[in-house]
């Protein structure tokens, strides 16, 4: 059976009342995204930021008449102004099949592949790490959190990441994970989401990682922690600025720090505030970037 879609253009403070609309007429499901190529980058704690200009999209059975709610619309509601008005019509399909199609094996590397549990890995002796896309914590196709994955996969093959790695805003547990694959002895997760940590746990037993080897926190208890051979965080600029004493401090002298998260721009600003940490050259892939250091030792 198929669906009709009908798309309206609104600015931000009338999208609620628009959404609430097109739900009350029939709307199975209402989605919002931007409108303008107005790119949202870094929310404040707590807040659901939204773009300037929005394009609601109404998904209605096919049975409805699109125009007819349309005209209602434009009746009832003209205190409410939206612009663009465009029905489409939307093709039945296995979207479940549709959705576990778009996700494919991700090379990290030489040796790392982040793989849905549904698709084989293309190579079986490399390090593949199993992790399905779910509810915004981290899959590895972000820039911030490859470049990370592809720090952790060089320095597998380099230099070592350590024996004891923390990985601060951990979220789906991937870094952490993605490092004891690739030879750490152990590693501690850190985030503020309880949620974050439960999904870091499931995905840490789905790749044969024990809670001996992967221990997982709040960030009240990161005191806990020893200083470890490798701290990643891959989180924002505002925090990362914020947590400057407690990242230097669970870094071994010597040990190597490498925040993601932000943005090109920023990156200038992030080493001024880390001054115990000599960092290399940034990284960047589109306008984020990654920076990578280590703590200086002692005289």
């Amino acid at each position: 059976m198929p669906w009709i879609v009908l798309h309206l253009r609104c600015e931000r403070g009338n999208h609620e009342a628009l959404e609430e609309a097109l739900l009350e007429r029939g709307a199975a499901a209402v989605t919002l995204a931007d409108a303008a190529d107005h790119p949202l980058f870094e929310p404040g704690l707590g807040e659901m930021p939204l773009w300037q200009t929005i394009r609601l999209s109404g998904l209605f059975d096919a049975s409805v008449d699109a125009e007819g709610i349309m005209a209602q619309l434009k009746a009832k509601h003209s205190e409410l102004t939206f612009t663009d008005p465009t029905i489409d019509i939307l093709e039945d399909k296995d979207w479940v099949r549709s959705w576990m199609d778009d996700y494919q094996p991700i090379a990290m590397g030489h040796k790392l592949w982040i793989c849905p549990s549904w698709k084989a890995p293309p190579d079986p002796t490399a390090v593949n790490l199993i992790l399905d896309p779910g509810m915004a914590f981290g899959t590895g196709t972000h820039p911030t959190t490859a470049m990370c994955l592809q720090w952790l996969d060089s320095q597998s093959t380099d230099r070592g990441i350590g024996h004891h790695v923390i990985d601060f805003g951990c979220g789906s547990g991937i870094l952490a994970i993605a490092a004891l694959l690739l030879g750490a002895t152990e590693a501690w997760g850190v985030d503020i989401d309880p949620q974050a940590l439960i999904t870091a746990r499931d995905n840490a037993s789905r790749n044969h990682v024990s809670e001996q080897r992967l221990h997982l926190l709040q960030p009240e208890h990161a005191d806990t922690m020893a200083p470890a051979d490798t701290v990643l965080a891959n989180i924002l600029a505002k925090p990362l600025l914020e947590l400057a004493p407690t990242l230097t401090c669970l870094l071994k002298p010597g040990g190597k720090l490498v925040l993601s998260g932000i943005l090109e721009t920023q990156t200038e600003m992030i080493i001024r505030a880390y001054p115990e940490i000599h960092f290399d050259k940034p990284r960047t892939v589109e306008e984020w970037a990654l920076l990578s250091g280590t703590r200086r030792t002692q005289g």
